[in-house]
């Protein structure tokens, strides 16, 4: 199963806009996509509640991993996402 690590940029962590825009594009992919702290237990990536329950802050790495196909695109995508400021204007 493809994994990507990526370090959170949005200055809120992933919380409220940063976490909703992360999950509506895991959901459009129509993967299992899941998220996680290294080291805890994985979420649903589109999971709202699930994601904001991570925790992840600013400069926090998290783990992402997909199965099916395209997964490697979908987790370039999500990477690619988490690595901007979300919450900026």
């Amino acid at each position: 199963m493809p994994s990507r690590t990526v370090t959170i940029a949005a200055s809120v962590g992933l919380h409220a806009r940063p976490a909703a825009l992360f999950c509506e594009q895991a959901a459009a992919s129509g993967l299992d996509v899941e998220i996680a702290k290294p080291g805890e237990e994985p979420v649903d990536a589109g999971s709202i509640l699930g994601v904001m329950a991570l925790g992840a802050k600013h400069g926090d790495e998290v783990v992402l991993t997909a199965e099916g196909p395209n997964a490697d695109e979908v987790l370039d995508g999500l990477v690619e996402l988490l690595s901007q400021d979300l919450d900026a204007e």
